[in-house]
């Protein structure tokens, strides 16, 4: 896998991401800020670490979950990983300017 495809894969990956929601707030993990990276090896496994609002969220089994699962399906990828962590905890600064206007912060 070369460099630009590489980019495409991670331009899909992301796209997936904004179109799964935190159910109690009303923004995209992405934008939340809950994905720290995204590797994508040269055989196309890819791995995501992320994060969740908080360690007692109600969705800390189902969200990495649908996460996985979500990626998995994206034509290109031949594996997906999820990793959980909470260092650093996540605080509202990790919100893209995005998300804080649709939550009202800006």
């Amino acid at each position: 896998m070369n460099t630009e495809q590489r980019q495409v894969l991670e331009n899909d990956i992301i796209e997936v991401l904004r179109n799964i929601y935190d159910p109690e707030i009303p923004v995209n993990i992405y934008e939340l800020g809950l994905i720290y990276e995204i590797s994508i090896s040269a055989q196309a496994d890819v791995k995501v670490l992320m994060t969740l609002t908080s360690p007692n969220c109600p969705v800390a089994e189902s969200l990495p979950n649908e996460v996985k699962q979500k990626i998995a399906e994206i034509n290109g990828v031949n594996s997906s990983e999820i990793e959980l962590t909470f260092e650093p905890p996540w605080d509202q600064e990790m919100l893209s300017d995005e998300a804080k206007l649709e939550l009202g912060f800006l």
